[in-house]
């Protein structure tokens, strides 16, 4: 394994290298954009018969669990160090528009995407259970706040817009993932749950990783107050963070979700109660590097998965209507509430254009998708799943910056 991950690790290097003197774009687009036509090209010597930088890129890619690498490596590490970086008291002042984005929005995406995906799948002759679309909808409805945080930097957003969709994209993700967690334990079952089994168990994953969070970030919070040395310091943000994150697994709660809570806490009444400048200064370098290299790397591994995702003509049309069908959704169920009720949500004018068009799917989609089970169905939902993720990052994710401009500039 340790193999592997210098392979990977050299091999983002490289890419970022090229991507910094010869292509421009930023990093997370650049090495993904560049990994991805690397692969379309082996693909392309495949067909003509020189398959062996084709068969060695696959041999290295089964190497892995892309799936057990993000949402048990990655994953905790880069949800804290964004949520860190929001300032809880001004997102205390836009709770209820997080609250109901990342619940109600993410609620409703599912099942306009799950409902649309199975009304048009037999069109292009290919059929999906009901169940199935479900999943799909839950697994792409949640924005990936990887790609969200990433892109944000340099678009532009007026600062409450920015705050609205940094902690909508931060706790959607954890959503997705308890309705994604119940619709497969139904298929895996059999039946579908109730009402009342899911609003037991969405409580018990998302209440119990918010509650988990809280006390993680405190007791990491007193131990840090007790010390002024940022070496140690720094180690125990790290360690709260992989052994939360494990803990937070066995104890069958929301990972996620308590990542972005201890996040909060540590950076906000962390950051301002328990450490010297020093200390702060380290930290936020510490972490910045880190988010920085494993999303590099983890927009690598997007890149060249480009090589086991399984295409057929029927799958491609498919994958295509489907990132329209997601486009609908965000519009429906974020874009239009919050345009309709523009007063309400004391968002600026047009940031129902940057919410829709802001919604960008990342690794987390990618990820769930490759954790279902072998067989038709799962090939069907990663296929569109990819081309849904491709999409967001390179046509969404190198837009949404015009997208800005125009939304919030245009005549009343």
């Amino acid at each position: 394994m340790f193999e592997i991950a210098v392979i990977f690790l050299v091999l983002t290097a490289l890419l970022a290298y090229v991507n910094h003197r010869l292509v421009g774009l930023p990093t997370t687009i650049g090495v993904m954009a560049i990994a991805l036509i690397l692969s379309l090209a082996l693909i392309g010597l495949d067909k003509l018969g020189f398959s062996e930088l084709h068969d060695l890129e696959v041999s290295l890619l089964a190497s892995i669990d892309f799936s057990d690498v993000l949402m048990e490596g990655m994953l905790s590490v880069l949800l804290f160090a964004g949520a860190m970086h929001v300032d809880l008291s001004e997102l205390r002042t836009y709770r209820w528009q997080v609250g109901s984005l990342a619940v109600l929005g993410t609620l409703a995406s599912t099942m306009i995407v799950g409902g649309c995906v199975w009304v048009f799948l037999p069109m292009t002759g290919i059929e999906l259970p009901f169940m199935y679309c479900l999943v799909f909808g839950a697994l792409i409805s949640p924005t990936d706040p990887i790609a969200v945080l990433g892109i944000l930097k340099s678009a532009g957003a007026p600062k409450n817009l920015e705050l609205v969709i940094s902690g909508e994209s931060l706790f959607n993700d954890g959503v997705g993932v308890v309705v994604f967690s119940i619709l497969l334990g139904a298929i895996a079952l059999g039946q579908t749950p109730t009402a009342a089994e899911a609003g037991t168990l969405l409580l018990h994953e998302a209440g119990g990783g918010i509650a988990f969070g809280l006390m993680l970030g405190y007791v990491t919070f007193r131990l840090l107050k007790s010390i002024d040395s940022y070496k140690e310091e720094v180690l125990l943000t790290l360690a709260a963070v992989l052994g939360g994150y494990l803990l937070a697994t066995h104890l069958h709660v929301s990972g996620p979700l308590a990542m972005v809570v201890a996040g909060l806490v540590i950076g906000n009444h962390g950051r301002a109660r328990a450490m010297s400048d020093k200390t702060r200064q380290h930290l936020d370098m510490f972490w910045e590097l880190l988010d920085e290299i494993l999303n590099s790397v983890l927009f690598v591994l997007i890149g060249m998965e480009a090589l086991v995702i399984p295409y057929s003509p029927n799958l491609a049309v498919a994958a295509l209507g489907t990132v329209l069908i997601t486009l609908l959704a965000r519009l429906l169920a974020v874009g239009a509430p919050v345009a309709a009720l523009g007063r309400v949500f004391a968002l600026p004018r047009g940031s129902w254009q940057v919410l829709t068009w802001g919604g960008l799917r990342g690794g987390i989609s990618v990820a769930l998708a490759l954790s279902l089970p072998h067989g038709s169905e799962r090939n069907v939902v990663l296929a569109m799943t990819y081309a849904v993720v491709v999409f967001s990052i390179l046509g969404q994710g190198l837009s949404i910056g015009r997208v800005v401009r125009r939304a919030m500039h245009a005549p009343d």
